[in-house]
C-alpha cells in the first residue's frame, strides 16, 4: 500500500476516534430513549433531528469545501480565507437564530408541536452553533491537527451522553422515587420528557463551540471581498449538493409524516416514523465508517492532487474502501440478531427488515462520496449539483409513490435506488471529464458477492441460534479469506 494511503488510513483512524467511537457512544442512547419512550415519542425526536440534518448544511453552504479548495492555494493567506470564511458563517447564523426566536410559534404550528415552541428556539440555538463550529472544525483538519479535533468532538459526545443519562435516568428515578433531592427539583420536570434529549444536545453545542474557539485563533481578522466571491461561486453548487443530499437522506422522516397522518392519524403516523427512525439506526455502522472517512479524505485529495500518481491514488483508496464497507455490511447483517438489542424495544423489530436496504443504500452513498472527488478537483462542482438534484428528485418521487402503498419500507427502497442511480450517473461523468483508474469490475465483484453470502445465510438457516451464529460466522470468514487470496494473486501478477 502507497504511503499517501498508509496515512490516509492513519488519519481516518484518528478521526474514528471521535466520529465512529463518539457515534458509536450516542448510538448507545438508542435503547435508553427506546425503552423510556413509546414509538410515538421516539418519532418526534427522529423527525426533529432530520430537520437539524438539512439546516446544517443550508447555515454552512458549503464554505467547509470552498476553505479547503482556497486555502490549499499558495497564493492565498491561510488566515484571510479562514477569517473571510468565518465571518461570513457567523453572520448567517446568527441572522438564522433570531429569525426562528422571532417566528418560533408559527414555526411550531407548522411542525404540528403548537405546544412546544421550546423546540423550534432550542434547535435553531443547536443548528446554528454547530454551523459556526464547523469552520474551526474545518481548520483543524486542513492544519491536520486530529487529535485536536477528535478531542473536541469526544468531549461534546460524552456531555451528550452525560446529560441524557444525568436528567432521564438519575433526575427521573429520583423523581419517581418520591423524594428527589433539591438539585432534581430544581432541574426536572416530568412534563418535559422528550425534551430533556434536545436539552441535553443544546448544552453539549454550547460547550462544543467553546471548546473549538481556541481553533478559530488568527492574529488579525479581516474579510476579503474578491477571495469571498470566488469561494461563493465555487460553494453555491456545493450548497445544492448538501441540500440534495440531505433531502436524500432526511425526507423520507419528513414526508412519512406528512403522506401518512390525513389516512391513518397522527399517533400511528408517529409510530411508523419511530419504527423507521430506530432501525435506521442500525445501518448505522456503515454511516459512521463513512464519515470518519469523509473527515480524513477531504483534505487528502485535495493535497494529492498535484502529485503524479494522484489518480492511482484515488482508485486505489476507492478500492480498499469497498472492501472494508463489503465485510462490514455482512457483520451487520449476520449479527443482526444480537445488534437488535440495542433497540430495547420489542415493538420496534417489526422494521428489522429494512435494515439490509439501508445498508446497501449507506454502501452506495460511500461509493458516489468518493466518487465526487472528480466534480471538487477539476472545480465542475455544477456537475456535483446536477447529479445531487438529480437524486433528490427520485428521492422525492419514489417517496411519493412508495410511502401511501409500502409506508417506511417504500422510503427504504427509495433511499436505495436513489444513491444507486447516483453512484451510475456521477461515475459515468466522472470518467468523461476526470477520468480515474477505478478497479470498477472488482468492486462490483465484492459487492455482489457479499450481497450473495447475506442471501445465502437466509437460505441455510439453522436449527437454532447458535448454530446460525456459526453458520454465519464461517461464511464471513470465507468471504474475508476469498477477497484477501483474490487481493494477493492479483499483486502478484501486477
Amino acid at each position: 500500500m502507497a504511503n499517501p494511503i498508509k496515512k490516509l488510513a492513519g488519519q481516518t483512524a484518528i478521526y474514528g476516534l471521535s466520529s465512529i467511537i463518539g457515534r458509536f457512544l450516542n448510538y448507545l442512547l438508542t435503547p435508553l430513549w427506546t425503552g423510556l419512550f413509546s414509538a410515538e415519542q421516539f418519532g418526534i425526536i427522529t423527525e426533529m433531528y432530520a430537520y437539524v440534518a438539512f439546516l446544517v448544511v443550508m447555515l454552512t453552504y458549503g464554505m467547509e469545501t470552498a476553505y479547503f479548495r482556497y486555502v490549499s492555494k499558495k497564493e492565498n493567506d491561510a488566515d484571510s480565507i479562514f477569517s473571510t470564511v468565518m465571518i461570513s458563517v457567523v453572520s448567517s447564523s446568527m441572522l438564522f437564530i433570531g429569525m426562528c426566536m422571532l417566528f418560533s410559534q408559527s414555526i411550531a404550528d407548522w411542525l404540528m408541536y403548537p405546544n412546544h415552541k421550546e423546540y423550534v428556539i432550542w434547535f435553531a440555538i443547536i443548528v446554528g452553533l454547530d454551523a459556526i463550529t464547523s469552520i474551526p472544525l474545518a481548520r483543524l483538519r486542513q492544519q491536520n491537527k486530529a487529535l485536536q479535533f477528535a478531542g473536541v468532538n469526544f468531549t461534546n459526545v460524552l456531555t451528550n451522553i452525560g446529560l441524557n443519562w444525568f436528567f432521564l435516568v438519575y433526575c427521573k428515578s429520583q423523581y419517581d422515587g418520591g423524594d428527589p433531592s433539591a438539585l432534581v427539583q430544581w432541574c426536572y420536570d416530568p412534563e418535559i420528557g422528550v425534551g430533556y434529549v434536545f436539552i441535553a444536545n443544546l448544552i453539549a453545542s454550547v460547550l462544543k463551540f467553546l471548546s473549538a474557539l481556541p481553533g478559530a485563533w488568527i492574529k488579525q481578522w479581516h474579510f476579503d471581498t474578491a477571495a469571498y466571491r470566488k469561494m461563493v461561486k465555487y460553494a453555491f453548487p456545493l450548497l445544492l449538493v448538501g441540500l440534495a443530499g440531505i433531502v436524500n437522506e432526511t425526507l423520507d422522516r419528513i414526508l412519512l409524516k406528512r403522506l401518512l397522518v390525513d389516512d391513518i392519524g397522527l399517533e400511528a403516523t408517529m409510530e411508523q416514523l419511530g419504527i423507521y427512525g430506530a432501525n435506521y439506526k442500525l445501518s448505522i455502522v456503515i454511516t459512521l465508517f463513512i464519515q470518519a472517512f469523509r473527515y480524513a479524505a477531504e483534505p487528502f485529495f485535495f493535497a494529492q492532487e498535484k502529485k503524479k500518481d494522484s489518480t492511482a491514488t484515488y482508485a486505489k483508496v476507492m478500492h480498499y474502501f469497498i472492501i472494508v464497507l463489503s465485510v462490514m455490511f455482512l457483520v451487520v447483517l449476520f449479527y443482526l440478531d444480537i445488534l437488535k438489542y440495542f433497540i430495547n424495544n420489542k415493538e420496534l423489530w417489526v422494521g428489522l427488515k429494512i435494515v439490509p436496504i439501508l445498508l446497501l443504500a449507506n454502501i452506495c452513498l460511500g461509493v458516489y462520496y468518493n466518487l465526487s472527488i472528480w466534480y471538487k478537483l477539476s472545480e465542475k462542482t455544477g456537475y456535483g449539483a446536477m447529479i445531487s438534484i438529480f437524486g433528490a428528485v427520485v428521492t422525492i418521487v419514489l417517496n411519493l409513490v412508495l410511502i401511501p402503498f409500502l409506508g417506511y419500507m417504500g422510503s427504504a427502497w427509495a433511499t436505495l435506488v436513489c444513491y444507486a442511480s447516483m453512484v451510475v450517473v456521477s461515475f459515468i461523468q466522472g470518467q468523461k471529464h476526470f477520468p480515474i483508474p477505478y478497479q470498477t469490475k472488482k468492486g462490483l465483484l465484492y459487492i455482489g458477492s457479499a450481497v450473495g453470502f447475506y442471501l445465502l445465510s437466509q437460505l441455510i438457516k439453522g436449527d437454532s441460534t447458535e448454530t446460525q451464529y456459526l453458520m454465519n460466522s464461517v461464511l464471513l470468514v470465507v468471504f474475508v479469506v476469498g477477497v484477501y487470496l483474490n487481493e494477493l494473486r492479483d499483486r502478484e501478477e501486477a
